[in-house]
């Protein structure tokens, strides 16, 4: 058993940038990095193992063969639990919504999709849709749509850098342009799009809607979370540490290292570690920003060393 580096799978969505390269030091043959899925055993994107015995294989291989390494609560879930990314949005996201579990797996064959977003950086001014500024009836979200005034009914936000947003399914939202975060969602690709600008795919087409998948499973209503991550900044000597969000689905924290910080990856759990920032060593790989180690359960104490950041995400 050891800590496992994984190697991250692009996305080339239309309306991504080149943060991910240029500020993470990615390498890609695509000309836009949108998404960077850095923990997914999804079948739309897998990934590698960097080091190690298992070097070359699928995360989901692995942990198709060593069960045991999800812990008692990710062996609780049909797939693997969770997909974290990192999201360059160059250009405003489709207005969009995602179903629940129920919906998903009788329409879709899959998870619905509850998610977080942490603010890594933004452009000065950026904003986001959250929900609704007030309630609406279903009949009136698909009158909006309809006539293509439904716009009017949003909650936009103003975005600074270290806001949580908690995404549960059927909210409302769109992430914004100027906006860099990463995500932490349920184990789920279904997304249904309610507006998308009147652009272009890749083949020259507008990009498909699903408005009466979207009537069906949105809630219209305002988003009743702050936006303010859950937990309070602890301080210790040599690092500090911030509950982000704790739901049913996953736990996640931000850890500032300033010289070593001490986690542990028990029995009921798997450890994701994202580096968000800086560059250090986890026990004696190193790592530095846009890295992604995945931690088995029962693997015990692990020491992350250096001046870094980090988002820790158990399940």
């Amino acid at each position: 058993m050891y800590i496992l580096k994984l190697n991250p799978v692009f996305k080339d969505y239309l309306w991504g940038g080149t943060k991910l390269r240029d500020e993470y030091g990615f390498e890609s043959d695509l000309t836009k990095l949108a998404e960077g899925w850095m923990l997914s055993c999804h079948k739309d994107g897998e990934n590698t193992i960097e080091n190690g015995e298992f070097a070359g294989k699928t995360l989901t291989e692995v942990v198709k063969s060593n069960p045991d390494f999800l812990g008692e609560n990710g062996k609780k879930f049909e797939y693997f639990p969770i997909l974290i990314k990192l999201i360059d949005a160059k250009d405003d996201l489709s207005v969009q919504v995602h179903p629940d579990n129920e919906y998903a797996m009788r329409v879709e064959n899959e998870y619905g999709k509850t998610e977080c977003w942490y603010i890594l950086d933004c452009d000065e001014g950026a904003e986001l849709i959250y929900g609704f500024n007030r309630d609406i009836s279903s009949e009136e979200f698909k009158k909006r749509i309809a006539d293509n005034t439904f716009l009017e009914t949003v909650n936009k936000v103003k975005v600074k850098k270290g806001d949580l947003f908690f995404i549960e399914a059927g909210t409302l939202h769109a992430i914004g342009k100027g906006i860099l975060l990463a995500e932490i969602q349920q184990n789920s690709n279904t997304t249904y799009r309610v507006y998308d600008y009147g652009r272009l795919g890749a083949d020259g087409k507008p990009r498909d809607l699903h408005v009466q998948k979207a009537i069906d499973v949105t809630k219209c209503t305002p988003p009743t979370r702050s936006t303010n991550p859950e937990g309070e900044l602890v301080e210790y000597e040599d690092y500090s540490t911030q509950l982000l969000t704790k739901c049913d689905l996953f736990n996640v924290k931000k850890v500032s290292v300033k010289n070593i910080f001490d986690g542990v990856a028990d029995e009921k759990s798997f450890v994701s570690v994202l580096v968000t920032d800086g560059i250090g060593k986890i026990e004696n790989i190193d790592i530095k920003k846009g890295d992604s180690l995945f931690i088995p359960a029962n693997y015990g104490t692990f020491t992350i060393s250096g001046n870094l950041e980090v988002i820790v995400t158990r399940v």
